[in-house]
This record gives structure tokens, C-alpha cells and sequence, in this order.
């Protein structure tokens, strides 16, 4: 059998196998359940913030806290320098604030990746890249939602931007490892 035919092979018998727990209810639909989430559109207060670009919030019909990661930016990690003021930043443009939530999907640790905005309609993630307390947040070389911010906030010096030596978190997790708890 070439290599090629036992692939397909293989992989008609994984999707035979999802079938069947689809069927049994063992597995849940990962695509319906996410495109479910994908269309969310939430209303809520912050409970807590727990670093500058991730929230708990509590949504406005009382359902139970869902962790938040605001999409399109990447703040410091609270162990590296501006990681503090990023999270104080978050915690001054949420905090007794009624949010509306879009989410867009999940992120690879659970929390849902969101679009935050104000009653007023201001997205806090341009917000916080503008005040130079987060980074604009591109993928595959891409642009990313905030360049114009963060070109904005490099220019005048605001924030993490006056500082030369500020690491994007990934360079700082690369150069020093992970946050240590506690």
C-alpha cells in the first residue's frame, strides 16, 4: 500500500472514530461550539484584571466570569519591566466601566480572545497600545489591528516606548524564561 493511500486510510478511520463519539456525545462539535463562541457579542463589568492585555469579566445576565484575552495587542508580563503599568493602565479604562465584548475565538490556553470596547464604543486595546502600555499585536507578518497606534505612541516616547531596552514579551520569555508564580 503506497504511502499516500495509507494516509487516507488512516484518516477515514479517524474520522469513522469522531463519528462515533459525536454520536455518543463523548466528543463535542470543537468547530460548532467555537463558531458559537466566535458570534458572541457580550456586555459585562471587569471582576479582575489579572495582567495588561487579560481580564476576568462578569457578563451583564449573570452568567458565571470568563477569562478575556484582548486581541490584536501584547502587553509585558507582569515579571518585566511595564508590566505593572500595563496592568494598571487595563485596570484604569475597565474598572466600573459597563464593557461590550466581541469574541473572536480561543486562544491555545483557554481564554477567549475578545475585541473590548466601552459603552462608548472606544476600543481599549487601541486605547492601551496608544498610551504605549501594550505593543500592536501583527502575526505572519502583518500589520496587526493597532500599527497606527503603536507608530503614534513610538513617535511621541509614551509608555514602554521611552524605554530602548523595553522586550516585546516574547523576546522577554525567549531572553529569561517564563514568569515564575508568586
Amino acid at each position: 500500500m503506497s504511502r499516500h493511500r495509507a494516509a487516507r486510510v488512516a484518516a477515514g478511520r479517524l474520522h469513522g472514530l469522531r463519528v462515533a463519539l459525536l454520536a455518543t456525545g463523548l466528543l463535542m462539535a470543537p468547530a460548532a461550539a467555537l463558531a458559537a463562541q466566535a458570534a458572541a457579542e457580550l456586555r459585562g463589568r471587569a471582576e479582575r484584571v489579572v495582567d495588561g492585555d487579560t481580564l476576568w469579566l462578569v457578563p451583564s445576565d449573570g452568567g458565571r466570569a470568563l477569562k478575556l484575552r484582548l486581541q490584536g495587542l501584547d502587553a509585558p508580563e507582569l515579571c518585566q519591566p511595564w508590566g505593572p503599568q500595563a496592568r494598571d493602565a487595563l485596570r484604569a479604562l475597565v474598572q466600573g466601566r459597563e464593557l461590550r465584548v466581541h469574541v473572536v475565538t480561543r486562544d491555545d490556553y483557554g481564554r477567549l480572545l475578545a475585541r473590548v470596547a466601552d459603552a462608548q464604543g472606544r476600543d481599549l486595546g487601541e486605547e492601551l497600545v496608544r498610551q504605549g502600555a501594550a505593543w500592536n499585536d501583527g502575526w505572519h507578518r502583518r500589520p496587526g489591528p493597532y500599527a497606527a497606534a503603536e507608530r503614534a505612541a513610538r513617535a511621541l516616547g509614551l509608555g514602554l516606548h521611552a524605554d530602548p531596552a523595553a522586550l516585546t514579551p516574547r523576546e522577554f520569555r525567549h531572553r529569561q524564561g517564563p514568569c515564575v508564580p508568586g
